[in-house]
């Protein structure tokens, strides 16, 4: 039986190697806000949330397949969290009861702790079934129509009473019958489990005329007891292999359950902590063509999360753009705005939905972010090389259809050397299909690219005063990024509260 709710031909495998630039993502675009909230604590929840949304999907089929899902998760949000919860209890139960062997790992333990698991595990595979039984109606998704009619089909009730019966009959309430062949020496080989003939009454089997032979052990007799263990082990060793790998099947069964429905529960928990308002649904469009950016009120998902108040968010609607140059006033929004829509792209190939009222964009092969770094500790490197062998990093791992995340990168030099440098690699990058987003108070490096139709400049806004909006606007690039404002804004400040001489 296979789960498949995270794709619709394979299972999700929460093993698989995070990016090299994990690390880099999620400090830079404040992911791990976002995965907080999603895990709520539970540590099980951050590492699947943290998986699946630094390893963005590519396939378009499977994004929206996700987001069908995830539709379904929303309107059913007490039956999903249900469904999550039956493993969680059974591995619950497992801790609390042990159903391992204690001791030797004979077949009579084996068996023994084998059972009881399947015993457990019945319970919560006859409320999964309930569950499909009542509710599968309410979803539409093609991956919970499926997983319900496996359910329903696979997990049907005269498969569970077979089951039942089975580990009924496990318990050997009227002790174990088992067939021997005798070997050279008379010793016994191939031990067999016998089903007993429940055919048969108790009082026929009393009033039988066949004769029978038995032993009767002593209480004291030790050495016998032991000769009657290593026998019955002999004549369990094949049934209790069967029971303890049925049990484990339907132990990662249930698991993969569980797994599979980590980050929909993570998005559930998301929702819960952003005003509904605040998160659209339709879903974002996914789209398989280059150069397209499409959206309304994005804004920076974890600066809400962290402020719990209303944030600035912008609008950007082009297609047939493949770099934008983000530039204008200091303190203006531009890396909130840069990290807005770099939560948004993962968020979306992910399968999720996406802090804005609408969001549409091309689907990208890698999302890659090279931010402004504070000066190496161990003084190994200066800030520009360093600099250059975080981005020759990136080149190694880039494909077409990337996508960059550039902020204040090579400004650690003076603005001719690096407005030289970070030319030649956004030229490469635009000849390469690959999707630039950066933030920069060098002048002369946006306007070298001014007349290409396939870039984009984008401007901080600032008014007359001096107020910055937070609000990224088209415009030309400028050679002031309005430092001034806030030197008036600091000294005036200082000046007004510093004491009369």
């Amino acid at each position: 039986m296979r789960v498949l709710l995270m794709y619709p031909d394979k299972d999700f495998n929460l093993k698989r190697e995070l990016p090299f630039n994990a690390d880099d993502l999620t400090r830079d675009l404040g992911l791990d806000v976002i995965f907080d909230h999603m895990a709520k604590g539970d540590g099980y929840l951050y590492s699947v949330v943290r998986n699946v949304i630094l390893n963005p999907e590519t396939d378009l089929e499977t994004i929206k397949y996700r987001q069908e899902i995830l539709k379904d998760c929303m309107k059913n949000q007490n039956v999903v969290r249900r469904l999550f919860q039956i493993p969680l209890e059974v591995q619950e139960n497992k801790k609390k009861n042990w159903w391992g062997v204690f001791g030797w790992k004979t077949p009579i333990n084996v068996l023994n702790g084998s059972r009881k698991a399947l015993e457990a595990m019945l319970v919560a595979l006859r409320e999964l079934k309930k569950l499909a039984d009542e509710h599968r109606h309410n979803f539409h998704s093609r991956g919970f129509t499926r997983f319900f009619e496996m359910i329903r089909t696979e997990l049907d009730e005269a498969y569970l009473q077979t089951v039942e019966k089975h580990l009924i009959n496990l318990r050997f309430s009227n002790g174990m019958l088992f067939k021997v062949k005798l070997g050279k020496g008379n010793e016994g080989k191939d031990y067999t489990l016998c089903q007993p003939d429940s055919s048969r009454s108790i009082l026929k089997r009393l009033l039988s005329v066949r004769r029978m032979y038995s032993y009767k052990l002593h209480p004291r007799d030790e050495s016998g007891a032991r000769a009657l263990e290593k026998l019955t082990n002999l004549g369990l060793r094949r049934v209790a292999a069967t029971v303890y790998y049925a049990a484990e099947h339907v132990e990662k069964f249930l698991n993969k359950i569980r797994e599979e429905l980590a980050f929909y529960v993570g998005c559930l928990n998301l929702l819960e902590d952003v005003e509904k308002s605040k998160i659209s649904f339709p879903d974002p469009k996914p789209i398989d063509e280059d150069d397209v950016t499409a959206f309304r009120g994005l804004y920076d998902l974890s600066l809400l999360l962290i402020k719990r108040n209303r944030v600035i968010s912008n609008d950007l609607n082009t297609r047939g753009k493949r770099v934008f140059f983000i530039m204008g006033a200091n303190r203006g929004g531009k890396t909130t705005f840069l990290r807005s829509i770099g939560q948004a792209q993962l968020m979306m190939q992910a399968g999720m939905f996406v802090p804005a009222s609408y969001f549409e964009s091309n689907v990208c092969k890698g999302i890659f972010t090279h931010f402004k770094r504070e000066e190496d500790p161990s003084l190994k490197r200066g800030k520009f090389e360093e600099e250059l062998v975080r981005m020759n990093e990136i080149v190694l791992h880039l494909h077409r259809r990337s996508m960059v995340l550039f902020n204040e990168s090579f400004s650690s030099t003076n603005e001719m050397e690096g407005s030289e440098v970070a030319y030649q690699i956004v030229r490469a990058l635009l000849d390469s299909r690959v999707k630039v987003f950066y933030v920069t108070h060098m002048y002369e490096l946006a306007r070298r690219f001014t007349g290409d139709e396939r870039v984009m400049f984008l401007q901080a806004e600032r008014k007359p005063t001096g107020e910055r909006t937070f609000k990224i606007k088209e415009g030309l690039p400028s050679q002031t990024s309005h430092a001034k404002d806030i030197y008036l804004k600091v000294f005036r400040s200082s000046t007004s509260t510093s004491p009369s001489s």
